[in-house]
């Protein structure tokens, strides 16, 4: 009897959870509430804040009462009309400027995650069409297709939160390249860079002013230009001018030259940016005022450049050659460059224009030549026009001297060296005798030890031996012309091959005036 009580208990039990249950699903559900969206910024005055940057990075938050916040919606009143979405709770964004003062507003809204399971082509806002829900666009087609994961969007704050955002231009920044270092004289030709950056994105730089001598008469450069190489139109014009190769190229020219500068005479180059806004960097000097760049006008067509390390008898030797030769005609009419001490910027560039002033050069090294600049401008030399003379000899390559054949065949028509490996010293007395096809050229003599002599083998298709070295400790072809005049080539320092008196320069006279016509 107790154990049927029990029974009967608990099925009266059940069945009034039933009803209950039953009851409670019948219910209504709570409508979905739609999120709050709030972003970071709370500024004193509610509808302003302090000027900002053109870039700059923005938070934001939402909270849904009865669910949890899929994503937001954004966008910049005044730029676009659509809504971008997004799942993150912060952006950076670069606003255009276009004066100085321009104030921004963003529209940010919550959306939550009930939506209805099921991808929709069109989703409403305030009766408002915002575009079809935003997917993962996996085959880039551009529209979604079945099984591609995309945002069910639910319900979204029907009151985006707003910010003004008052945009302060920042001016641009300008600096030289740290290569950008001119020697104390040069010839006028140089090659200059700069670094050139603002806050409110590079491409906001829409100017580069570029003058000599005085920022008032500045040209306008492209606001991306970052390297140019300036040389002269004409050296004998009453105001010379510099012409401008846009990242040192030949093929752009810039359209105007550069006015204003002095020859034989102190100059400064100065360079400023200028923005969209019309706000201007500070203005730059190159050299800076603790420093001084005397430009000098070339005296003549011809230039001996200086390569050599072994003290000044070199240097007096061959300024005393050239003015006496052709009975001293060519006195005043010459330049010297050493370039152990005229250290160029972005020498592959302004040394090769350098040398374009000159139509001839004569150029003397010891046993650690050029050989980078040697084999990178010669043959474009060459090719413009120009003829040059090589006096020098050649080291054993070594961790500290590096080449190989190649880099000696990049500028000399030559088979390959006569030796392995040039000998460590010619004792004085070596004669440097013409060959048969060049009697009319003078026979010379070492006078002085030499190091790291070794000869030469002219290319048998388009260069010429002129003398054989005859000695007790080495012997073969020393100098060399190619078969169109241009280059001649002897592998002794000359001023040390000096012991027949009058004979080397009797070899400068045959070389630069009989067989390059200068």
């Amino acid at each position: 009897m107790t154990k049927n009580k029990i029974n009967i208990t608990i099925i009266l039990f059940l069945i009034i959870a039933l009803i209950a249950c039953t009851e409670s699903g019948n219910e209504p559900r709570d409508e979905n509430l739609a999120p709050d969206t709030e972003i970071f910024l709370f500024p004193d005055n509610p509808d302003s804040i302090n000027q900002q940057k053109s870039r700059l990075q923005v938070h934001w938050w939402g909270d849904d009462p009865d669910g949890i916040v899929l994503g937001y919606y954004f966008r910049w009143v005044g730029l676009s009309a659509k809504w971008s979405f997004t799942t993150s709770n912060d952006s950076l964004f670069s606003l255009p400027i276009g004066s100085a003062d321009t104030t921004y507003v963003i529209e940010v809204m919550a959306v939550d995650v009930e939506g209805n399971k099921k991808y929709d082509n069109s989703v409403m806002w305030n009766n408002e069409d915002i575009g079809p829900e935003p997917f993962i666009d996996a085959n880039g087609n551009g529209i979604w297709d079945e099984g591609e994961r995309y945002f069910d969007i639910g319900m979204i704050d029907p009151t985006p939160a707003s910010m003004k955002f008052p945009i302060k231009n920042s001016p641009p920044e300008i600096e030289w390249n740290k290569e950008s270092i001119i020697p104390e004289e040069t010839f006028p030709v140089i090659t200059v860079a700069w670094n050139a950056t603002d806050l409110d994105g590079d491409e906001s730089i829409v100017s580069i002013d570029l003058a000599i001598n005085d920022i008032q008469n500045a040209i306008q450069l492209p606001g991306n230009t970052r390297l140019v190489t300036l040389r002269i139109v004409d050296a004998n014009a009453i105001e010379p001018e510099f012409e401008i190769l846009i990242n040192g190229s030949v093929d752009k020219i810039f359209e105007k030259t550069l006015k204003g500068l002095k020859l034989n005479d102190f100059n400064r180059l100065f360079v400023r940016a200028a923005d969209i806004s019309g706000s201007y960097s500070e203005v730059q000097p190159l050299p800076d005022t603790s420093r001084t760049w005397f430009i000098k006008k070339p005296k003549g067509e011809l230039l001996i450049i200086d390569d050599y390390s072994g003290g000044t008898d070199a240097e007096t030797f061959y300024n005393n050659l050239f003015a006496e030769i052709d009975n001293g005609n060519y006195a005043e009419k010459f330049d010297v460059m050493d370039i152990e001490i005229t250290k160029l910027p972005f020498p592959n560039i302004t040394f090769l224009e350098t040398m374009k002033l000159f139509k001839y050069i004569y150029w003397y090294s010891d046993s650690s030549p050029s050989l980078e600049l040697t084999s990178s401008v010669t043959q474009k030399f060459i090719i413009g026009g120009g003829k040059i003379g090589y006096s020098m000899t050649i080291q054993e390559a070594s961790s500290s001297f590096e080449f190989d054949l190649a880099t000696i065949q990049s500028f000399l028509p030559i088979e390959g060296f006569g030796e392995e490996s040039p000998i460590s010293f010619l004792f004085p007395g070596g004669n440097i005798v013409p060959t048969s096809d060049f009697t009319d050229y003078p026979q010379l003599r070492t006078a002085t030890t030499i190091s790291y002599v070794r000869t030469y083998i002219p290319s048998v298709l388009t260069a010429k031996g002129i003398h054989n070295l005859t000695s007790n400790q080495i012997n073969g072809n020393i100098s060399l012309i190619n078969n169109t005049k241009e280059l001649f080539f002897i592998g002794l320092p000359l001023h040390q091959s000096d012991a027949i008196d009058g004979s080397v320069r009797t070899l400068i006279e045959k070389v630069f005036i009989d067989e390059f016509g200068m």
